[in-house]
């Protein structure tokens, strides 16, 4: 009765246009060569700290980037700053108050909050979540930082979400061949969504083991 059972429990995570195989890899490559921490890429909706050195006035804390990627400033108004390195952005900043305001002004740019540069882990991992992230990451480094995947994972139907020109497109990835050095193990970028897929053979194999006991409980109680 348990194989029967079990035999019926068909797993369906992986929808027709999620791309497979060597078109997975095509959509979400491996880092190519040795990891390499990229500057940081100030993103949408993050908090900035601008301070020009000895003028508290139109220094600012926790200045917000908008959903068009532009902050606004005293004197220089809405400046572009999504896509700019925290550097880029104060030499902009720089020589815009040097333009009419202020002799050989300095200022520095830091990140107050970050928005951008986190992935979201869900599915059948123990923690799922928002992470941040702060240098190089792969599929397997996503999955470890949700503290691995639980009892009920399919390793074979792990998708990757992410965004290609404003699209949102996804691939399918198996961990297992992965984790044996078979498959390269893909990048993964900020803002991309990873997927644990849900075995349904797996979670009745499990409810099954959990039910064990009460059955064996309810077979001796009918003996009498």
């Amino acid at each position: 009765m348990a194989a029967a059972a079990l035999s019926g429990c068909a797993d369906s995570n992986v929808g027709p246009n999620l791309r497979t195989g060597d078109k997975a890899y095509a959509l979400i490559p491996a880092p190519q060569g040795e990891p390499k921490v990229e500057d940081y890429r100030i993103g949408p909706l993050d908090a900035l700290d601008i301070t020009v050195y000895q003028e508290a006035d139109i220094s600012t804390r926790g200045a917000q980037v908008d959903a068009a990627g532009l902050i606004s400033m005293p004197l220089i108004g809405r400046v572009q700053a999504a896509g700019r390195t925290t550097t880029q952005l104060a030499d902009e900043l720089r020589a815009k108050l040097a333009e009419r305001f202020y002799v050989d002004p300095q200022v520095t740019v830091s990140i107050a909050r970050s928005v951008a540069q986190r992935i979201t882990v869900e599915g059948q991992v123990k923690e799922p979540g928002i992470y941040p992230i702060s240098g190089p990451m792969t599929l397997l480094d996503a999955v470890a930082l949700a503290k691995g995947e639980d009892e009920n994972a399919a390793l074979r139907q792990v998708i990757v979400v992410r965004y290609v020109n404003g699209q949102r497109m996804g691939a399918v990835f198996d961990m297992r061949r992965i984790r044996r050095g078979d498959d390269p193990d893909p990048a993964i970028l900020p803002r991309d969504s990873i997927i644990v897929g849900n075995s349904s053979s797996k979670s009745a194999w499990h409810d099954l083991l959990r039910a064990a006991p009460l059955l064996n409980v309810f077979g001796v109680f009918t003996r009498f």
